[in-house]
């Protein structure tokens, strides 16, 4: 079975999510790569074939936009308004899980 469009459900993988994040200002591929590795401090590396592979569905659906670089030999890339929505969907919908799971750790007198 055909894995489904994360971005059609309005979930986003840890990829995308990252990516999108790093675009709040805008950044070039390599760039991206780099500044999600030196934020998760190494856990989490992003290949270029993902990255880009990632970018072009970001790109399909609107999320993010390629702008004009200055030097004009990269392309650069930025969240748009409905890429930060669903940004800030998600750390909610992860908050909430995360509230869910201490409420029955906590009942199972897990967390102490």
């Amino acid at each position: 079975m055909a894995r489904e469009n994360t971005l059609k459900t309005g979930e986003l993988t840890d990829t995308t999510f990252y990516i999108l994040l790093n675009l709040m200002e805008p950044s070039h591929g390599y760039m991206i790569m780099q500044n999600v590795e030196k934020l998760t401090n190494g856990e989490f590396v992003i290949g270029p074939g993902s990255l880009y592979t990632t970018i072009k569905k970001l790109l399909d659906a609107d999320l993010i936009q390629m702008i004009k670089d200055q030097e004009g030999n990269k392309k650069t890339y930025v969240i748009t308004d409905k890429g930060l929505r669903m940004v800030k969907n998600e750390v909610n919908r992860k908050k909430e899980m995360v509230q869910h799971a201490e409420k029955i750790l906590k009942e199972r007198e897990e967390l102490k």
